[in-house]
């Protein structure tokens, strides 16, 4: 591989660009990625969260919007991840005078609406948005000529599969379309199949891949006592800290339950209005909060570097959300934990998660738990260790033996 991004096919302008930026060292991702998608191929591309995949496209899609007629159009799943790529894309397209609109909800319709009318060469919107937009003729799909859909996977998991469609019928048939994804769903082959022409395949790591730079334990608890074993992990550990909650209401009760220990905490969910969001995620960003709590909307619209651990406080619906949460720690190379919380009746779904990653997890015993551990050492003898507290810390766990 290529150690700089030179003899990729970027014009000297953006080279320029990507010097000024700092960006010296081609992605794997980006790396197969780009020279394809100057070429004007559709591409599929097999990636984890936090492999540069926005560069990926976003230097395609700026350099060939400079030579071809249209505009582009790139869908995302959440708000958060649309304003994460829209922040990312704008770095290399402003110097090229190419404006983008954010269409999401939960923003003013009449910002939107007013920078629509300034003709922006770039969409960058959530589907259920751009419907809203489309269905009151404020905006027309007639013109573009790239298509992007990131993070499709999961636009198919939160069921954007009608509006997709829907919106993919409004667009030219001759157009460039590029589709990432951690996961390869038969959804997204039909798309492959049905949308786009002789598709280019990428794949750095197979599809449902952890990072391997992530060190991964489940720790086997009783419901009732997981907020102990909270309070603990988070002693036990230093830097920011990501805490996943299966839902809303779990997240309201997380984040006041630490806040109440003293904790810097913010949280993320729906209920949550996007100034708020914005508000905790920029006060995560800079420290301010060392916590976050957090829904799936957030797994894969969090873009914070550094984050030191990710706790499942409980596990996610299905197995490839274990995979988009766990990748917001160990980003960009650098060394994260995970570590996930599974009550006594939840033995398959982590055989699920083993299965889907291909490894076997390390699972910590704690008192109270012993029917699924001992289950867990048959199927894997020597796979658990008993949780041991930090030297001169006060185990939280007694009232369990």
């Amino acid at each position: 591989m290529s150690d700089t991004f030179n003899n990729l096919g970027i014009c000297p302008e953006i080279m320029g660009v990507l010097d000024r930026l700092r960006f010296t060292i081609p992605t794997p991702i980006q790396h197969q990625s780009i020279p394809a998608g100057l070429a004007g191929k559709d591409i599929i591309g097999i990636a984890q969260t936090g492999t540069g995949k926005t560069l990926a496209f976003g230097i395609p899609m700026v350099q060939r919007l400079q030579t071809i007629p249209g505009r582009g159009l790139i869908l995302l799943p959440t708000r958060e991840l649309a304003l994460q790529v829209n922040e990312t894309l704008q770095r290399v397209a402003r110097p090229f005078n190419m404006s983008t609109a954010v269409l999401i909800g939960g923003e003013s319709m009449f910002h939107q609406i007013a920078s629509l009318r300034r003709r922006p060469r770039v969409l960058v919107a959530t589907p259920g948005r751009l419907l809203d937009h489309m269905q009151q003729k404020l905006v027309s799909l007639e013109d573009i000529s790239v298509l992007v859909l990131d993070e499709a996977d999961r636009m198919f998991d939160m069921g954007f599969a009608p509006q997709i469609n829907q919106i993919i019928r409004r667009l030219p048939t001759n157009r460039q379309t590029l589709l990432y994804s951690a996961t390869m769903p038969h959804a997204i082959v039909n798309i492959a199949t049905s949308h786009m022409k002789l598709p280019v395949r990428v794949e750095v790591a197979p599809s449902g891949t952890a990072a391997e730079n992530v060190e991964q334990e489940i720790i086997v608890v009783e419901k009732d006592a997981k907020q102990a074993l909270l309070e603990t992990v988070l002693l036990e550990n230093e830097g920011t800290v990501l805490v996943f909650s299966r839902t809303k209401i779990g997240a309201r009760k997380i984040c006041r339950n630490l806040s109440f220990k003293g904790h810097k905490v913010s949280e993320i969910h729906a209920d949550r209005s996007q100034a708020q969001r914005k508000q905790a995620l920029a006060g995560f960003k800079t420290g301010r909060y060392r916590i976050l709590v957090a829904t799936d909307i957030a797994a894969r619209g969090i873009d914070v570097k550094n984050i030191g651990l990710v706790i499942n406080y409980d596990l996610p619906d299905n197995s490839e959300d274990y995979v988009h949460r766990i990748g917001r720690t160990g980003r960009a190379g650098l060394e994260g934990k995970a570590i996930s919380f599974a009550t006594p009746d939840q033995r398959w779904d982590v055989k699920d998660i083993e299965k889907l990653i291909r490894k076997t997890l390390k699972i910590v015993s704690l008192p109270g738990s012993s029917s699924f551990i001992e289950s867990a050492a048959k199927s894997a003898p020597g796979r658990t260790r008993s949780f041991k507290p930090r030297r001169g810390h006060t185990p939280r766990f007694r009232r369990f033996r």
